[in-house]
């Protein structure tokens, strides 16, 4: 039996955009948890609900039908307890690099110069301290996303959702990216979501998933050698 605390639980959520014939069904009835030391790539084509399903793990978006729980938590998860890594331009324009990663720990209440401080050692650690007086529109797309993940290390989550984290970066990079990612998971004692099409990445984690047509199931075509982790209640 698995003991490790339960970060998050989905119980046959769905997600439905729009209503009677225009309706879109995003996901359907999804249900698994994610537990502290889970390590789990979501891979999928474009379109497949990876992003609405992360979206939903997060509390940032309500299910249709079902529910998401928080175990041990009360009300919506806070930036130090669950963290999303974006898949598109996420940091806020008129605030420079170093006061954008800082701005999770500002808003849960802890002081700006140890922020600031906190801010500075994550954006080392995914080797943009030389942007931290920067703003966002002077970033390229790979130096923007790397200082949305020092964002999301800086808050210290329970949870690390990551969307994408390597679309917009070189191999190189994004070898880098996953290895911080990987590394504050084991530090932190975090559960660790990517969503990924790209199976190099998706092989540096212990678990696999897929969307297909917004239906979580297992893969039959793992990118690892190692059998799939089977979510809860995933159809064959």
């Amino acid at each position: 039996m698995n003991t490790a605390e339960v970060l998050v639980r989905c119980e046959a959520a769905a997600r439905t955009y729009g209503t009677g014939a225009n309706a879109v069904v995003a996901v359907h009835g999804a249900t698994c948890e994610i537990r502290t030391g889970d390590r789990i790539a979501i891979a999928g084509p474009s379109g497949s609900g990876k992003s609405t399903l992360l979206h939903l793990l997060a509390g940032l978006e309500e299910p249709t039908t079902g529910q998401v729980t928080w175990p041990g938590q009360a009300g919506k998860p806070r930036p130090d307890t669950v963290g999303v890594v974006f898949q598109g331009p996420s940091l806020i324009p008129a605030l420079d690099v170093v006061e954008n990663t800082a701005l999770p720990l500002v808003l849960c209440g802890q002081p700006e110069p140890s922020a600031r401080r906190r801010a500075l050692d994550c954006l080392a650690l995914v080797a943009a301290a030389h942007l931290a007086d920067k703003l966002p529109e002077e970033l390229s797309g790979g130096q923007a996303q790397r200082v949305a993940v020092a964002r999301v290390l800086a808050a210290a989550p329970r949870l690390i959702l990551a969307d994408e984290p390597t679309g917009q970066l070189d191999r190189a990079t994004g070898r880098h990216v996953i290895d911080v990612l990987l590394a504050a998971a084991d530090t932190l004692g975090a559960g660790l979501v990517v969503t990924t099409h790209d199976p190099r990445v998706a092989g540096r984690l212990t678990q696999q998933w897929s969307m297909r047509d917004g239906r979580l199931q297992p893969d039959p075509d793992a990118f690892s050698p190692s059998a799939p982790a089977t979510p809860q209640g995933a159809e064959p």
